[in-house]
């Protein structure tokens, strides 16, 4: 019965470490993302000529 809880234990916790690592891969990816929209939309407003 004790190793039968622990099996499960042990599966649980290596689910919610591979979920882990898989929204931490998500998370740089989103913000890549973002940090390239940020870096092209500074790209556009510096090259553009003022107005006025």
């Amino acid at each position: 019965m004790f190793s039968l809880i622990l099996t499960w234990i042990g599966a649980l916790l290596g689910m919610a470490l591979l979920i882990a690592m898989a929204l931490g891969a998500f998370v740089v990816d989103l913000d890549d993302a973002f940090g390239d929209r940020r870096r092209k939309a500074t790209d556009v407003r510096e090259a553009s000529p003022p107005v006025g």
